[in-house]
């Protein structure tokens, strides 16, 4: 009888690593699909071949600077900060236990845009020292709402109902800066908030490259712990997890990653709220979703971007279109929360 269950709960482990391994194959193989999509589309349709070429370094007239130059960049950068969104946000949701408490709705993303457009609208500043600001800005977001959400015992609603409110001051921040600065920093500033993927140029993508490169192992091995977080405080500590050095761990690489991504695409949006929740339909329970959720926000963002530039007679930038896809499922989630008593 024993050997009997044993066998059924191996063969249901068997089937759920399967099904993992399918999904994130086949979501992998998607973003490859976008990728080659966004090198190839454009005001002019090159073949695969001179896009191959092109990446070689091989010097051909036109092609060489719209995929270099453009088109290269802009698909790297939103690959590479859609998973970091994507990342993020399930980490957060999964580790507070709410779908709610992703990073754009619980402040940080704004922490970080604050800081963002005071460096290009006020210190007329780019690149690294947007970057630097971004990371710092969202860390100090953290640190501030887990100061405020304190107690006698750490509240994962408490954290969130703080977190709304100091989103709800960053973005008044935002709107003081807008209006006191300089008419000509104004297009720039908007355009970064929409959360835009133009103008990314290659110089700028090194941060967030690399975040993501060093901080997905860190927070994949942390994987089963925050699994564990999932199942509350006590449950974790009696199961030998050290909640609150995997908590900093956790919350540090996710700031990173989703400062870095914010000061090099703007805050896109809903793409860390929607992530998490598609990986877990797609893929079930038993397993860490941390790649599947990367890889959909990924897709999210570059399928977002195609259809920006190519779905209407008007090019939209991706923050818009993804805002499009997110709202009515922020909407329709709150609706079932507050039909089950959870808000």
């Amino acid at each position: 009888m024993i050997n009997q269950s044993i066998a059924v709960i191996a063969a249901g482990r068997r089937q759920r690593r399967r099904r993992w391994m399918l999904v994130t194959l086949s979501l992998a193989a998607l973003a490859c699909i976008l990728c080659c999509a966004m090198l190839m589309l454009g005001n002019t349709v090159y073949p695969v071949q001179d896009v191959i070429r092109a990446l070689s370094g091989e010097q051909i007239k036109g092609v060489s600077f719209a995929v270099q130059t453009i088109r290269l960049p802009r698909m790297l950068a939103g690959l590479f900060a859609g998973f970091a969104f994507g990342v993020a946000g399930y980490i957060f949701q999964t580790m507070l236990r709410n779908p709610l408490a992703n990073p754009n709705v619980i402040g940080i993303t704004s922490g970080s845009s604050a800081a963002a457009v005071y460096c290009i609208t006020v210190l007329h500043s780019n690149g690294a020292v947007v970057s630097i600001a971004s990371v710092l800005a969202g860390l100090a977001t953290v640190i501030v709402m887990y100061l405020l959400s304190r107690g006698k015992t750490f509240s994962i609603g408490r954290l969130i109902l703080v977190g709304i409110a100091i989103q709800a001051m960053l973005d008044a921040v935002i709107s003081y800066l807008l209006l006191i600065s300089a008419q000509q920093d104004i297009p720039a500033a908007l355009r970064w908030l929409g959360g835009s993927l133009n103008g990314s140029q290659m110089h700028e993508l090194p941060p967030l490259i690399w975040s993501v490169i060093i901080f997905t192992p860190i927070v994949i091995v942390l994987g089963k712990h925050l699994n564990m977080l999932e199942l509350g405080e006590q449950s974790a500590s009696s199961l030998g997890v050290s909640t609150d050095k995997t908590r900093v761990t956790l919350i540090v690489s996710s700031v990173f990653m989703i400062a870095l991504a914010t000061a090099t695409t703007g805050p896109i949006a809903f793409v860390s709220f929607l992530s998490g929740p598609i990986a877990k339909r797609l893929v079930g329970t038993g397993f860490s979703n941390i790649i599947p959720a990367g890889l959909v926000g990924a897709n999210l963002v570059l399928a977002a971007d195609l259809i920006g530039q190519f779905a209407f007679e008007v090019r939209f930038p991706v923050g818009i279109i993804t805002g499009l896809l997110g709202a009515p499922y922020l909407i329709l989630l709150l609706v079932r929360m507050n039909r089950k008593g959870e808000l």
